[in-house]
C-alpha cells in the first residue's frame, strides 16, 4: 500500500509500508520514472540514514570480474586474429581435457 503526501512547497512524496519479510512495493509512478521493470536488479545502500535503491545490471558484475582477472594476470593474448584466438582456445581446452579427473574425498 502506498499513499502520496504533500509536504509544504516540496514535490509530493510517496509513502510506502514495510510488509512481512521487510518487503516494500515500489509505486508505479516511481518505477516508471526510473525505468524499473520485473526482474531488474537493484543495489541497496544506506546513505545518511536513508535506504537508496539503484538499478544495476549483471554487466556491472561481469565487468568487475573481468577487471579483477586482468589485475591478477588471468588473461590470454593479445591475438592478431580471431583464428589465432580460437586456436589458442582449442589448445587450452584440449590440454584441460587430458588432465586426470579429480575425485571427491
Amino acid at each position: 500500500m502506498s499513499r502520496t503526501v504533500q509536504l509544504s512547497n516540496r514535490k509530493p512524496r510517496t509513502i510506502v509500508t514495510v510488509k512481512n519479510k521487510f518487503q516494500v512495493v515500489i509505486p508505479q509512478r516511481i518505477r516508471e520514472q526510473v525505468g524499473v521493470t520485473i526482474g531488474d536488479l537493484l543495489e541497496a545502500t544506506a546513505v545518511n540514514g536513508k535506504i537508496v535503491f539503484e538499478p544495476k545490471s549483471i554487466v556491472d558484475r561481469g565487468i568487475a570480474e573481468g577487471l579483477e582477472d586482468i589485475r591478477k594476470g588471468r588473461v590470454y593474448g593479445p591475438y592478431r586474429s580471431t583464428a589465432e584466438a580460437m586456436k589458442a582456445f582449442r589448445d587450452r581446452t584440449a590440454a584441460l581435457s587430458k588432465r586426470p579427473k579429480r575425485t571427491a574425498s
